[in-house]
């Protein structure tokens, strides 16, 4: 009886979605560093990049690990928390804008002779920041709610389909925003050479982040198993909006 019990409490589990609360360090840590990265992606944005016949930009190897980031918020805390957690790092990342902004319109010393390459190096490139934060705003959302309402149907089953549904979604709506904005800023001017921009763009950022399914999905079952509001005291997911 017990053994069919608890075959009956599982199966219950599996079907419905369930969420961690947001009050616990984990939340904070993976906020943290979400933001951190989206932060360096901007900085590194602004620096055109080519491999042979590959355009890309300075950014390209930090961007995906938001979207790893945002996935874990997403699958363990829903979409909310998730929300949340964007907004926070949008208005992180205009923050830290402003202040590389300030710190290179402040009077230099006359002894300091780093004034041109601290401006070409954080000098912000306004619309590769809001090309940047606009990528990220729509596409950070977009992949959390396709990937909380496919939770929200399927529950616990399924957690591989999702990620890499929502990914796609999610980095095709970054992808083109972005790509369509800084395009020019970093010298691209002909239809071909944008095509292979945001082409480039979207299936790295993609295929990145579906290597990186096995290891994402190592960490969300990680953050699950030590959340002490997940599983059985979980509360129902409620509206994702």
């Amino acid at each position: 009886m017990g053994k069919t019990y608890a075959s009956t409490s599982q199966r219950q589990q599996a079907s419905r979605a369930v969420f961690a609360s947001a009050g616990s360090p984990y939340f904070s840590t993976v906020l943290a560093l979400m933001a951190v990265v989206v932060i360096l992606s901007n900085v590194g944005a602004a620096k055109g990049v080519t491999f042979g016949p590959i355009v890309t930009d300075g950014g390209f190897f930090l961007f995906p690990l938001a979207y790893i980031l945002g996935d874990v918020i997403s699958e363990v805390y829903g979409f909310k928390v998730a929300r949340r957690a964007i907004i926070t790092t949008f208005a992180l990342a205009v923050f830290s804008t402003l202040c590389f902004w300030i710190m290179i319109h402040l009077p230099a010393a006359e002894w300091y002779d780093g004034q041109e390459a601290l401006a070409r190096t954080l000098g912000p490139v306004w619309l590769i920041v809001l090309a940047s934060l606009l990528g990220f705003l729509v596409g950070q959302t977009l992949n959390s709610w396709v990937l909380v309402k496919m939770k929200e149907r399927f529950g616990e089953r399924g957690l591989v389909g999702r990620l890499m549904g929502s990914t796609g979604a999610g980095e095709f709506a970054d992808t083109l925003i972005f790509c369509s904005i800084a395009a020019r800023v970093i010298g691209i001017t002909d239809m071909s050479t944008f095509l292979n921009y945001v082409l480039v763009g979207f299936v790295y950022k993609t295929a990145v982040e579906f290597l990186f399914v096995p290891v994402t999905t190592l960490v969300i079952r990680w953050f699950k198993r030590r959340e002490p509001s997940y599983g059985s005291g979980a509360q129902p997911a409620g509206p994702a909006a």
